[in-house]
């Protein structure tokens, strides 16, 4: 018996030098095992002290593991953000407006390639943990706009699941590049899930959602993101069905983890976990919290509360396996950028300043705005002539660079706005004018009315009206909002309108208006009262010169609407309801102002020849859809083809009409050209009221045309054709 001790004794002594021997010789450095290899090494090396710090944003130095502190927290949702000097690109909802996969995936690439260059450099002088100058970006946006109210909006690619899929899926691809081994950087796809607004009740909000929207509409785009290989996943503020989204065995374990297969790490938006006893009331401490977050399967806390995690093994709440577990995911995206390893190994280690704000980053930036531009009305007004004589330019955000910046966004020396856009474009001897003529949102005081009568006399005028970061954003961030940021009238400031009106008088010159903006707004007047409306969204640092570019024709604009706007707030279900039910082209039976996937340009469209190879399709069968297109016009052109399915003959809730493609063209003057789309064998399915995917069986209708489907679509001018296929 005693012998049987001396050797048990013998044995455990001989692991644990084992084991030390292996923290002192730092194993996981050695590159030649595999990545879980190397993260179970360096987790069995921790205390549990040392574990926890690592769970947390700003995660500490452990000196004698070779772990170097770093802070996850960094963002770049349309350019690196809060950190050094970037090429600021259009805000996301301008991204999405440019329905151009190729583009966003540059413009990804191009982001990845700045943050890149400041880190190498940070690498090389050890001063790699200041807070928005890492790798790990927590970015992009794939909630659904699902309501024009939401001041964070901007930061979305709009109402459509497959349209914000696809953009969001090309942004990750550019983000996280293509090295087998290594990654550029870490996307993040936020906020997990069923998470838009009202933005002054995120930290207590419950968002009830049918199970047949939840997976029709919240859930497609990040199932995308997944399948794309986003490296994390932030969870939401709020509740979804009751539960926490941090703290949500639902989304977190059975969606995200097992039936979709995610690998990566959950990061909670920052203060969520706290939100469990301080706003939703369903822990009472923040040791309860923390350990409902990380069973839940929530492995970063941004934020403190995780701090508490010792006491909630003490309490039992949670066991060190269970941290081990949350770890080591986040040890995996710190090894696939490289953080342990020599940086001759790692591809991207190379990339230098000079690609920062660069002549290349800085032109993608230009080419993106002219697309992402979106020209509502047009009376025969545009394009304007370089050479016109007497050019008018007013409004309150003719000169103002918060117009081109959105919310989340990077600062350069370069912020083009659109007054300094159409100096730069009209001849020299033009005569140009500039009145601000009405404050942001405030009345003018009585001092006179001479700016609005030079409408009357020049040969043009081009103002510029919309909202401001400060007026729609995020809570802390819009500091000029009364609705934490909400734009809960959907309407631009009545004295905008009211300058517009006086502007506009009696007099039969040419008025374009611009404008600025993350949301759709109320432009039934504004519509009524313009010659040519042009909506510029935040369109970033070139927004100017690319706008001048579209007014005088230099390009065609081509952006579309990535969102339906609706009239007014009338045609609105309630804020607070998250049911799709009267909401987005997909559910919207009234008639919109403008419908999603509309856009003008200077030419025409014209469709014909659609057909399809099978007339019948069956279950599990590829189909080609084919059309001819005509510029039929006397102007070069690019547009925008979109790809609608319509089921007939099904009794649940399914949408009008889904997008299921999109192409872009560029067609010469009188100029055809034959497109082809493939329709995946899918693409005639549906989500039941229980959530699942059903086949449809039928009688289905295909539309091809550069607007969504609809009465009002056709009245505004798009171009369309259909043809009606039976399902099998």
């Amino acid at each position: 018996m005693n012998l049987n001790f001396k050797l048990f004794a013998f044995f455990i002594v001989s692991i644990s030098a084992y084991a030390q021997n292996i923290c002192n010789e730092k194993a996981w450095l050695n590159t030649k095992l595999s990545l879980d290899e190397r993260v179970a090494l360096l987790t069995n090396c921790m205390s549990l002290d040392e574990k926890v710090s690592q769970l947390l944003n700003a995660s500490d130095e452990i000196s004698r593991l070779d772990i170097k502190s770093y802070n996850w927290w960094n963002e770049a949702l349309h350019g690196v953000a809060r950190g050094p000097k970037a090429t600021i690109f259009p805000q996301a909802i301008g991204l999405a407006a440019t329905f151009d996969r190729d583009l966003i995936h540059q413009v990804g690439s191009s982001i990845s390639d700045e943050a890149r260059a400041v880190n190498n450099y940070l690498v090389s002088t050890h001063s790699n943990s200041i807070q928005y100058m890492g790798l790990t970006f927590w970015s992009p946006n794939v909630n659904i706009f699902r309501d024009p109210r939401w001041g964070r909006g901007q930061e979305t690619y709009g109402e459509d699941p497959y349209l914000t899929g696809q953009i969001g899926a090309s942004f990750i691809h550019g983000m996280q590049g293509d090295d087998p081994t290594y990654l550029k950087t870490a996307a993040c796809a936020k906020h997990f899930a069923v998470h838009s607004g009202p933005e002054a009740d995120r930290h207590h909000f419950n968002a009830i959602v049918s199970q047949q929207d939840l997976y029709e509409t919240y859930l497609p785009a990040f199932k995308t993101s997944v399948d794309a290989g986003v490296e994390a996943v932030m969870c939401a503020y709020n509740r979804t069905n009751d539960e926490a989204c941090c703290g949500s065995p639902t989304l977190l374990q059975n969606i995200l983890r097992k039936d979709w297969g995610f690998k990566g790490h959950v990061v909670s938006d920052c203060g969520a976990i706290r939100d469990f006893h301080s706003g939703h009331g369903i822990t009472k401490t923040p040791e309860e919290s923390a350990a409902l977050a990380l069973l839940s399967g929530t492995n970063l806390n941004c934020g403190e509360t995780y701090k508490a995690l010792p006491k909630a093994v003490e309490q039992g709440l949670v066991t060190e396996a269970d941290i081990d577990k949350a770890l080591k995911p986040l040890l995996k995206t710190r090894f696939k950028l490289g953080m342990f390893d020599d940086p001759k190994l790692n591809p991207y280690s190379k990339i230098p300043l000079e690609v920062i704000h660069s002549d290349k980053n800085i032109a993608l930036a230009k080419k993106v705005a002219q697309k992402s531009v979106v020209l509502l009305k047009n009376d025969h007004v545009l394009p304007l002539s370089k050479a016109i004589k007497h050019l008018y330019i007013s409004g309150p955000l003719a000169g103002d660079i918060r117009t081109l910046i959105g919310n989340y966004h990077g600062l350069s020396d370069n912020l083009v706005t659109l007054l300094e856009g159409v100096v730069g474009k009209v001849s020299p001897i033009t005569r140009v004018e500039y009145r601000a003529g009405a404050m942001l949102n405030q009345p003018n005081q009585n001092n006179g009315d001479n700016y609005s009568r030079l409408a009357a006399t020049a040969d043009a005028t081009i103002i510029a009206l919309g909202l401001t970061v400060v007026m729609e954003g995020e809570e802390n961030e819009a500091i000029g909002s009364s609705h934490k940021g909400d734009n809960i009238t959907m309407e631009l400031p009545k004295n905008q309108i009211e300058y517009l009106r006086k502007m506009r008088g009696d007099h039969k010159k040419p008025l374009i208006v611009v404008v600025f903006a993350g949301c759709p707004l109320d432009l039934t007047e504004v519509s009524e009262l313009a010659d040519a409306v042009i909506y510029a969204w935040y369109p970033g640092e070139q927004g100017g010169n690319a706008i001048a570019d579209v007014i005088f024709g230099d390009v065609s604009p081509s952006g579309k609407l990535p969102l339906t706007f609706p009239k007014s707030i009338t045609q609105l279900p309630a804020y607070e309801d998250y049911a799709m039910k009267g909401r987005t082209y997909k559910y919207m039976t009234q008639e919109p102002m403008y419908p999603f996937g509309y856009g003008l340009t200077y030419s025409n469209l014209q469709l014909s020849n659609l057909n399809i190879d099978k007339g019948k399709i069956k279950k599990k069968e590829s189909q080609m859809v084919e059309v001819t297109v005509t510029n039929t016009g006397n102007d070069p052109m690019e547009d925008v083809l979109q790809l609608y399915v319509s089921l007939k003959g099904v009794k649940q809730n399914v949408p009008l009409a889904s997008l299921k493609d999109f192409k872009r063209v560029t067609l010469a003057p009188k100029a055809s050209l034959k497109v082809s789309f493939k329709l995946n064998p899918d693409a005639f399915d549906y989500i039941d009221t229980l959530g699942k995917s059903k086949r449809h069986q039928g009688e289905a209708v295909i539309t091809i045309g550069n607007a969504s489907p609809g009465k009002r679509s056709k009245d505004l001018g798009a171009s369309s054709s259909e043809i009606k296929v039976v399902v099998q």
